[in-house]
C-alpha cells in the first residue's frame, strides 16, 4: 500500500477518535461563526426597524417658542420629550440620542422672513444614535423646504427659484448589492473556519508527535518523508474541508433567518453561492495545511505550537480589515494574491456578482502554485534530523 496512503488513513483514524480535535474542528470552529452573526444581525436589524417604525422622540428646549414648528413636526413622527436642563450632559451621558434647543428668537426671526436658527445636539461618535439624529435632520429639512416654497409662492414667485439646480438621484445598487456591501466579512469567516479546522490536527501531528516522542520510530521506517508529510497533509487537509463545508451549509441556512428584506436587502445564500465559496477556498485548506505543518515543525511542544499558530490566525484577517478601511477598485493582479483573491472573489458574489472563468482560474491556479512552494519548503523541514528531536 502506499505509504503516504498509509499515513492518512492512520492519523484521520486516530483524530476522529480524539474529542477535542472533533469539536474544534467539526462543531465549535465551523458554527459558532454561523450562529453567532445570526443572532448579532437580527438584533441590529430588529433594532434599526424598530428606530425606523416607532415614533421619534427627543426633548425639545423652547418648545414654546415654535408651537407651529412642533406642531408641523408631530406630523412627521416626531414625539417631544420635555426639556432637560443641560443639553450637552444629556448627550455625552446617554440620555438622549439628541436634543433638539428653539432659541427664543426664534419667533421674531420667523416673523420677518429671515432664516430661524434651531440648534440639534448630538454626538456623532455614537453610531448606535446615528438613525435618530439623521431622521431629526431630515424631517427639519423638510419643513425648511417646505417652508421656503411657500413664502416664495406668497410673493408670487415660483418655488423653482430656490432650487436652480435638480439633483436626480439614480441609484444602481440592487437589493443583492447592498447586502453583500453588509455582510463583507463573510469571506474571513471562511478563512478562520478552514484554518480552526486543521489547526489542532496540525499541532498534533507534528508539534505533539515530537512532544511524546513518536516521530522518530516513524521516521526510522523506510518510508521518504516527503510520503509521511503528504499523508499528514492530506489528513488535516479532509478536517479543513469537512469544517468548511459545515460552515457554508451553516451559513446558507442561516441566510433564511436573517431578515434583511426589511432593510431592502436580498442576502443570496444559496447552493450556487456554497459551491463557488468552496470551489476558491481549496487552494487555501492546502495551503494553510502547510503553513501551519510548517510552523508546527519549528516548535517543540503543543503549547509552543498552538502559540505561534494562535498569532497567525490574524493573518487572515488583514485582508479583510484593508478592504474595509481602504476600498480599491478590483485589479486582475489581486486574484493572484491568495488570501486577497479570496476575499474580493467572494465578495463580489455576495454581491450577486459573477467570477469570469479567467478570474476563477487565476484565483485556482496561484493558489494552488503558491501552496505548492508552501509544501516544498515544509517537505525540505521534514528531512531534517533535527525535526524528531524534542529537546
Amino acid at each position: 500500500m502506499n505509504p503516504s496512503l498509509v499515513v492518512f488513513v492512520k492519523e484521520v483514524r486516530e483524530n476522529l477518535r480524539d474529542k477535542r480535535t472533533l469539536i474544534n474542528a467539526l462543531v465549535t470552529g465551523p458554527l459558532i461563526a454561523p450562529l453567532m452573526f445570526v443572532m448579532v444581525m437580527n438584533v441590529v436589524i430588529s433594532r434599526q426597524v424598530t428606530q425606523a417604525e416607532a415614533p421619534l422622540e427627543l426633548p425639545v428646549i423652547g418648545a414654546s417658542n415654535a408651537p407651529n414648528l412642533l406642531a408641523a413636526l408631530r406630523q412627521q413622527g416626531f414625539d417631544p420629550l420635555p426639556a432637560v436642563a443641560d443639553p450637552i450632559a444629556a448627550v455625552r451621558d446617554r440620555d438622549a440620542a439628541a436634543v433638539l434647543r428653539i432659541p427664543a428668537d426664534f419667533g421674531k426671526s420667523w416673523s420677518k422672513g429671515d432664516p430661524a436658527q434651531v440648534e440639534v445636539y448630538y454626538d456623532s461618535s455614537r453610531r448606535d444614535m446615528q438613525q435618530p439624529v439623521n431622521r431629526l435632520k431630515a424631517i427639519l429639512e423638510r419643513y425648511s423646504r417646505l417652508t421656503g416654497a411657500m413664502r416664495l409662492v406668497a410673493r408670487g414667485l415660483s418655488p423653482a427659484l430656490a432650487r436652480p439646480v435638480v439633483v436626480d438621484e439614480r441609484d444602481q445598487s440592487t437589493p443583492q448589492s447592498r447586502a453583500g456591501a453588509l455582510f463583507s466579512i463573510l469571506p474571513y469567516f471562511f478563512v478562520l473556519t478552514v484554518f480552526i479546522g486543521g489547526m489542532y490536527l496540525a499541532i498534533d501531528l507534528t508539534a505533539g508527535e515530537r512532544e511524546r516522542q513518536s516521530l522518530e520510530p516513524l521516521f526510522a521506517n523506510p518510508v521518504p518523508r516527503w510520503g509521511i508529510l503528504l499523508g499528514k497533509i492530506a489528513a488535516i487537509c479532509v478536517f479543513s474541508v469537512s469544517s468548511l463545508l459545515i460552515c457554508v451549509t451553516a451559513f446558507t441556512l442561516a441566510g433564511r433567518f436573517i431578515p434583511a428584506e426589511k432593510l431592502g436587502m436580498d442576502l443570496g445564500l444559496g447552493p450556487a453561492f456554497a459551491l463557488e465559496v468552496i470551489v476558491l477556498m481549496l487552494p487555501l485548506v492546502l495551503l494553510i495545511a502547510a503553513l501551519q505543518t510548517l510552523v508546527a515543525a519549528f516548535s517543540k511542544s503543543y503549547r509552543e505550537a498552538q502559540t505561534y499558530l494562535g498569532i497567525l490566525m490574524l493573518v487572515p484577517a488583514l485582508p479583510s480589515v484593508l478592504l474595509t478601511l481602504l476600498p480599491v477598485r478590483t485589479a486582475p493582479w489581486m486574484y493572484t494574491v491568495p488570501l486577497l483573491g479570496q476575499q474580493i472573489g467572494i465578495t463580489e458574489l455576495l454581491m450577486g456578482g459573477s467570477m469570469t472563468a479567467v478570474q476563477v482560474a487565476t484565483c485556482l491556479l496561484c493558489g494552488f502554485v503558491i501552496a505548492a512552494l508552501m509544501l516544498a519548503v515544509t517537505a525540505r523541514v521534514y528531512g531534517s534530523e533535527r525535526l524528531a528531536i524534542s529537546v
